[in-house]
């Protein structure tokens, strides 16, 4: 498998360095509606899909998104499934999109969230274009090899502030190689984050900024 990028990114090739959902990775809106088909793995058990499916329908309560299963005139679809570890795209891809979500350790609502908010076309806040203004990245704690999940991406931040409290927020320990902070808050550098276990309110306002919800 190709290396992830910023820990559970699965990187296109094809894309340029500029942010894709200016190019063409957002999902279709018809109407007043973003409609994502889906499938979910029959190796999931009954409690396991229906974790997956509750956090889906947090997106049908506060934003345009709406989560279909997938017909087989779908040709773009997110394929949910237990893979190695915790990881998707950003953005639509083409035909089938893989979401991996691993049966021990990937199960929950804030992971579902996260990986959904990736395939809806969003980064991690730690790599967002204007994190030098408000975090530090304390490269000599990282795991060597592990750097590049700290490059800044040229991210449309759509006129919302840096949130420690995304569900897209790394914590402070992410890729440490000594138990020390790789990420630090510059206006409080004991603040303690990356622990989010819904989506914050500027998750949902990017989501529904970026979709027209409103419209």
């Amino acid at each position: 498998m190709t290396r992830l990028v910023h820990g559970d990114i699965v990187p296109n090739l094809n894309r340029n360095a500029s942010p894709c959902t200016a190019k063409g990775c957002k999902w279709p809106k018809r109407g007043r509606y973003v409609k994502v088909p889906v499938i979910i793995s029959s190796t999931y058990s009954r409690a396991e899909r229906n974790i997956i499916i509750r956090s889906l329908l947090t997106f049908h309560r506060s934003t345009c998104i709406r989560f279909v299963w997938r017909r087989w005139w779908h040709r773009q679809y997110l394929n949910f499934f237990s893979g190695s570890g915790c990881w998707s795209y950003v953005g639509r891809q083409t035909r089938g999109q893989p979401v991996s979500l691993r049966k021990n350790g990937c199960l929950y609502t804030d992971t579902v969230q996260h990986e959904v908010l990736h395939a809806l076309g969003f980064h991690h806040e730690h790599v967002r274009s204007d994190r030098d203004t408000y975090v530090s990245i304390l490269t000599q704690n990282i795991q060597p090899g592990k750097e590049h999940n700290f490059v800044k991406v040229p991210t449309n931040n759509l006129g919302t502030p840096y949130d420690f409290n995304s569900v897209m927020q790394y914590s402070n320990f992410a890729f440490s190689k000594n138990r020390q902070p790789t990420i630090v808050s510059k206006k409080n550098p004991k603040l303690s984050f990356g622990n989010a276990e819904q989506m914050s309110a500027n998750d949902i306002a990017r989501v529904n900024r970026l979709y027209k919800c409103s419209e």
